[in-house]
């Protein structure tokens, strides 16, 4: 089974899980919340099932995220950026394919709003500031980016990101992408519910369970176990 490994970093990884101190720490550095989204809410006027699509480093740990935040009722990892005939693992792991590792996220917008799906993007997902990388993985293929379905999806994002910026937020500019969202490619069965699945898996004991953590700590009320 080929994977989001981080290559340089799996017999270390290996040796702190036989050590039993992995799960202390991970490549996601704990930090606060960032502010919620201040602009005014845009969407449907009626409430329903809505998709966003978020590209932020290995999907693993993406799609865990997502998985535990009430309201989400699907996510599916996959591709987003390029064509359809280089929707393959082994190809988009080249980085020359246009894709970005990605998820999809189908949500109840009575429950979960748009803007609450960004700041747990921005809070736990992944790290925004990376560029073309994400912790122990790198290329194109592990940039952050999201892939607006609607005119709504794109503005909210905009004014997100140059709001966290204004505010600080992080200690460099966020460099995530806003484009917007072509078609999406589902990833093949092997990479879907993969940390349900490899709970103790080194890569994602290291990098994704410190995220579910970080969500349950800072958004008690959004998390569903």
């Amino acid at each position: 089974m080929v994977g989001c490994d981080g290559k340089r970093l799996r017999l270390l990884v290996f040796l702190m899980v036989l050590a039993g101190i992995a799960g202390t720490f991970g490549c996601l550095s704990a930090r606060a919340q960032v502010p919620r989204f201040a602009g005014n809410p845009r969407g449907p006027l009626t409430n329903g099932e809505q998709t966003a699509v978020f590209a932020g480093g290995c999907f693993w740990g993406v799609d865990a995220v997502f998985k535990h935040v009430k309201g989400v009722t699907r996510v599916v990892s996959g591709y987003a950026g390029g064509s359809a005939t280089a929707a393959h693992y082994e190809t988009v792991s080249t980085g020359a394919t246009g894709h970005a590792e990605s998820v999809e996220v189908k949500f109840d917008s009575s429950k979960v709003s748009y803007a609450d799906l960004l700041r747990v993007f921005f809070s736990v997902a992944h790290d925004p500031t990376e560029l073309n990388r994400q912790g122990p993985d790198e290329g194109s293929q592990y940039r952050s980016a999201i892939f607006y379905a609607s005119e709504d999806q794109k503005q909210t994002a905009l004014e997100y990101i140059a709001q966290l910026n204004e505010a600080g937020a992080f200690k460099a500019p966020i460099v995530t992408q806003v484009v917007p969202l072509k078609e999406f490619y589902p990833a093949e069965a092997y990479h879907q519910h993969f940390l349900a699945r490899h709970p103790n898996y080194p890569y994602i004991v290291y990098n994704d369970l410190p995220k579910l953590r970080e969500l349950q700590k800072q958004f008690p009320a959004m998390y569903k176990p």
